[in-house]
């Protein structure tokens, strides 16, 4: 059997949260994203063209919360000196010092969202990175 033809619509990564009101004003507040999907204890915020995170009331999804978060949550953007100046004013918890990776071609910080999921900002240093 074949795989099915056409490329994919979208893309959601699913994160589970206790207090799913306070991750929104989050997801919402801090880092500006917009909702694209409200399922009722699913929220769905688009991150940029076809990339999308999905806010789960641990209660009902497939999967429950878990004090270990081996998940990160990486955005680029073209102005990662401005994010991280943005970052520092509002007081994002567990914010990183900003950093260059030259074997990755990027430059970021990391913080924490309210439940502790890693967020990366980043910014390419160079052309393909």
């Amino acid at each position: 059997m074949n795989r099915p033809e056409g490329a994919p619509e979208l893309a959601i990564t699913f994160l589970y949260y206790r207090d799913l009101p306070t991750a929104m004003r989050f997801y919402e507040d801090v880092l500006g994203l917009s909702l694209a999907i409200d399922q009722g204890w699913c929220k769905i915020y688009r991150i940029c063209a076809g990339a999308h995170v999905g806010l789960v009331d641990e209660t009902r999804g497939m999967n429950k919360w878990a004090a270990v978060k081996p998940v990160q949550l990486c955005i680029r953007v073209p102005d990662v000196a401005g994010w991280y100046a943005y970052a520092r004013s509002v007081g994002v918890a567990n914010l990183s010092e900003l950093f260059v990776n030259d074997a990755l071609g990027i430059r970021a910080f990391v913080f924490k969202d309210p439940e502790g999921y890693q967020i990366e900002i980043q910014s390419a240093t160079r052309p393909g990175a």
